[in-house]
């Protein structure tokens, strides 16, 4: 580096992360010592954004998805003028702060995804390239591009390790989104040691055999030789680009550099004493920013607020050429549903599969909510997740709104976390509700980050029949309410279903399952139960109520309320009082005022619970009652059978009534 600001400036970006680290003796220092550079280049020169308005729509993305060098990204999120004070990174991995040990959306101004499970923010970076890309193809018109940015990512060989990574690249390169760069943080090691260890293909062979444009940086230092890289990753249009850049992990530490131990301890007060001087730099104080350094960094405040300027000419031209198209992508963006998108829901009158009716309702919403938009791992057809005439989303048509996510579960719960960061979505992803087991840490991630995704799990209970245990979910509506501030809504029939998708689009600010069913379901008629449509919104409500106070209560979600509904009427012909409560949410009853659960659950009074899956959980709801439930795995057999066999008839939620009762 012949340049000395850029020399001064990428050390201050080195040093103060360090610095972060070695004052919390805590966190990751390898990684942003040696990226400094790649991540300078790319800020000072290309990224387009505000500091002064951090949510501003058209800004680039930048997606640190080796969240674990998230010091590096507060560095410059410091330096750059965003709302990030020095107390803050002296603050670094300390209760209450700004700085997390991991990067987390909607905590830090200027992050844009909660990373550092590794690979996720590769695909979180591909959902917003999808998003991008699809709403330009809506709003943009000629003279008027209103929608223009770029999607950058950075990763290291953690993140190509991941098998999700492997996932989301492969769709990229098949969607050919011309405007998502990765930057390859090449340092050649990991926690255990070299990555020889486990890690010797050849990636970039790899992100060109799934059709991306591919780059390689000899010398991670070279800043002209990055900026040149970006640029022609720039110029391809028609593929995401991959650019590999040989960095050293913990660079210029005399003793650490290139080690594993660089990467996630702090150097040590001797060791960060002979680094500083190794490069010219200050070893007093720590947290040292030279004037000099940090007028060049600031110069993104002007540029950022007359970048920002530009485009809000551009929008207003646009508005007054296009006023109902600025008025949506503006309504879009602020995350506001349109006046009225409720109106055409679908009433239903005779017994129709959940799934059937998820579809049906699903397609009534997509007519009146253009920002809904999503799609199925390769299931569509089973899950009913199709959006009617909404063309697919490709790479020769970016106004499709069907996602083809392709058997990629991981990546798709990824991806769609990734448009729901970018805003003016409300993003889908569907499966058989047994393989949310693969998408799980996008789940978890995204009710971290609060995030509004909906996911649509069909085929939910060992009703699935002859695909057998390995396809027969047990566990799992257990785990996925195990969830912090997640929805798991199991509706019982296809009027709840339509209460239930209500509920999943009004959300905001929680990822929503909804978990549905292969087979019919007998049906609700909302004239008998009027209280339907509320109570699930609720979480849970009385369906049938005994006269007087009822001797139990029978607490069951989905296909099983009507097992339970068959069961209080044998119970009462027999003279014992039976109250039904229709749970489809947990989560949401859990929500509710104790005054209004107690209403529902009375206290003192044996409760029955009756779910075709784990009983773990049940017990919040039971007192001295009993959990009637499946704990083991399922068979290979007709759905009837199976639910049958494994216990979940009338029958038996009668004989577990008496037993509570005796």
């Amino acid at each position: 580096m012949n340049d000395t600001l850029d020399e001064l400036s990428i050390n201050t970006l080195r040093f103060l992360s360090a610095d972060m680290v070695q004052q919390a003796n805590s966190g990751h220092p390898g990684m942003p010592m040696g990226a400094a550079a790649m991540a300078y280049a790319l800020w000072t020169r290309f990224l387009h954004f505000d500091p002064a308005d951090p949510s501003w729509a058209d800004r680039d993305r930048f997606v640190l998805s080796g969240g674990h060098g998230c010091s590096l990204l507060y560095s410059l999120l410091h330096v750059t003028g965003y709302d990030l004070p020095m107390e803050e990174l002296k603050r670094f991995r300390q209760w209450g702060s700004m700085t997390p040990g991991h990067p987390e959306f909607g905590h830090t101004p200027g992050v844009e995804a909660t990373t550092g499970p590794l690979g996720q923010g590769i695909a979180n970076a591909v959902g917003m390239a999808i998003a991008e890309e699809s709403l330009a193809a809506r709003f943009n018109r000629p003279g008027f591009a209103v929608v223009d940015h770029y999607t950058y990512a950075m990763c290291g060989d953690g993140d190509l390790m991941e098998g999700v990574s492997a996932e989301a690249a492969s769709l990229a390169g098949h969607l050919a989104l011309g405007k998502l760069v990765l930057l390859y943080d090449d340092n050649h090691i990991s926690i255990e040691g070299s990555t020889d260890l486990a890690f010797t293909e050849d990636p970039c062979a790899r992100f060109a055999a799934y059709g991306w444009h591919v780059q390689s940086v000899g010398d991670g230092n070279d800043v002209e030789a990055i900026v040149a890289a970006i640029e022609a990753a720039r110029g391809e249009t028609g593929k995401p680009s991959f650019i590999a850049v040989r960095t050293h992990i913990g660079y210029g530490s005399p003793h650490k550099q290139d080690t594993a131990s660089a990467h996630g301890e702090p150097l040590g007060v001797e060791e960060m004493r002979l680094t500083k001087e190794a490069l010219g730099w200050p070893v007093e104080p720590a947290f040292h920013v030279p004037a000099e350094a940090l007028a060049h960094f600031r110069e993104a405040l002007p540029r950022g607020a007359s970048l920002h300027h530009a485009w809000r000419q551009r929008l207003e031209a646009y508005r007054a050429e296009f006023p109902e198209a600025a008025a949506e992508f503006e309504r879009r963006m602020k995350g506001e549903l349109p006046e009225g998108w409720d109106a055409d829901l679908p009433a239903f009158d005779s017994p129709v599969a959940t799934r059937e009716a998820g579809g049906t309702v699903m397609n009534a919403i997509a007519a009146s909510v253009p920002e809904l938009m999503g799609g199925s791992a390769d299931l569509a057809p089973s899950t009913k997740t199709l959006i009617a005439g909404g063309g697919d989303f490709s790479a020769t048509d970016r106004s499709g709104r069907n996602m083809r996510f392709g058997v990629r579960e991981h990546a798709m719960g990824a991806v769609v976390n990734g448009m729901a960061y970018h805003g003016g979505f409300i993003p889908y992803g569907s499966t058989f509700l047994i393989f949310s087991d693969y998408m799980r840490p996008p789940i978890r991630l995204a009710a971290l980050s609060g995030v509004h995704v909906i996911h649509v799990f069909t085929h939910d209970s060992v009703g699935v029949g002859e695909d057998g245990p390995t396809h027969q979910p047990i566990e799992q509506l257990a785990v996925l309410r195990a969830i912090p501030d997640a929805v798991v809504l199991r509706p019982a029939d296809a009027n709840e279903t339509v209460a239930a998708w209500r509920a999943a689009i009004t959300e905001r600010t929680r990822p929503v399952m909804l978990a549905l069913s292969r087979q019919k379901l007998p049906l609700l008629d909302p004239a008998r139960y009027p209280q339907l449509a509320e109570g699930v919104t609720l979480g849970g409500y009385v369906l049938e109520d005994a006269p007087g106070t009822p001797d139990a209560i029978v607490v069951a979600t989905g296909s099983e309320v009507h097992l339970a509904l068959a069961a209080r009427e044998t119970l009462a012909a027999e003279g014992i009082a039976v109250r039904v409560v229709s749970m489809p949410s947990t989560d949401l009853f859990g929500m509710q005022s104790q005054a209004y659960r107690d209403s529902v659950v009375l206290p003192g009074v044996p409760v029955v619970s009756v779910e075709a899956g784990i009983t773990l959980g049940w017990e919040t709801y039971l007192g001295a009652g009993a959990a009637l439930g499946i704990d083991r795995f399922g068979a290979s057999a007709p759905g009837d059978t199976v639910l049958a066999e494994l216990g979940m008839t009338t029958e038996a939620v009668t004989q577990a009534v008496k037993s509570v009762l005796s």
